[in-house]
């Protein structure tokens, strides 16, 4: 088995170690889009030029899955990717909205998300489809991914947003961008058991192999 990861920077690197722990026998390719990250704050139309232009080793190295490790592709470029390459599968990741409604018991929930994902219809779905009876926080986290990919995040930068939130009353906190995966320690200490804080890592390791034997 062989599965390609895209994300827009170090963020798909995460993914990844977790895909590994799950298919130790399967080949992992990853590539990024390090010249051009961030994607949040992009257009649409050039976070698919970028996201296609990106991919093109993995679909040329004939990967059974591209996993698009990138909330904003996924929001904004997944649609298009699956209609010009139809034979190719694809899975992308969203924010758990869904995951979050059912585990919040105060129907009040964080998403951690740029920008582009939050403004974009398929996030507008999720909402539609699975939030509407909660109260939803999208604080700004606006500079995260960048600070992130040039290490330059500190506990200052994330700690008033985390604080905010679960004062506001989240009692689950998406983190809706992998770049943010690389600090989901700190953010669930910041949290401090006021909030259950949640990624899809391992939810694409399950969708992986329900896609693959679905073949």
């Amino acid at each position: 088995m062989k599965l390609g990861v895209f994300d827009s920077g170090i963020g798909g690197e995460a993914v990844a170690d977790a895909l590994r722990k799950t298919f130790p026998d399967a080949e992992i390719v990853t590539v990024n889009d390090r010249a051009n990250v961030p994607y949040g704050g992009k257009s649409p139309a050039l976070v698919l030029r970028l996201t296609d232009a990106a991919i093109q080793p993995l679909l040329s190295g004939k990967c059974d899955v591209i996993i698009l490790a990138c909330n904003t592709a996924t929001a904004l470029a997944i649609d298009a990717l699956r209609q010009k390459y139809p034979a190719q599968k694809f899975i992308g990741i969203e924010p758990m909205v869904k995951t979050a409604a059912a585990l919040t018991k105060r129907s009040v929930i964080a998403v951690c998300a740029t920008k582009a994902t939050l403004a974009s219809d398929r996030y507008k779905r999720l909402v539609r489809d699975h939030g509407a009876a909660l109260r939803i926080i999208e604080p700004d986290c606006s500079e995260w991914a960048s600070l992130i990919e040039n290490n330059l995040m500190n506990r200052s930068h994330i700690e008033r947003a985390i604080n905010t939130v679960c004062e506001d009353g989240a009692d689950v906190i998406v983190l809706g961008c992998t770049h943010y995966h690389w600090i989901k320690e700190l953010i669930t200490m910041l949290a401090a058991g006021r909030a259950k804080v949640i990624e899809p890592s391992e939810a694409i390791g399950r969708r992986v192999k329900a896609l693959l034997s679905d073949a």
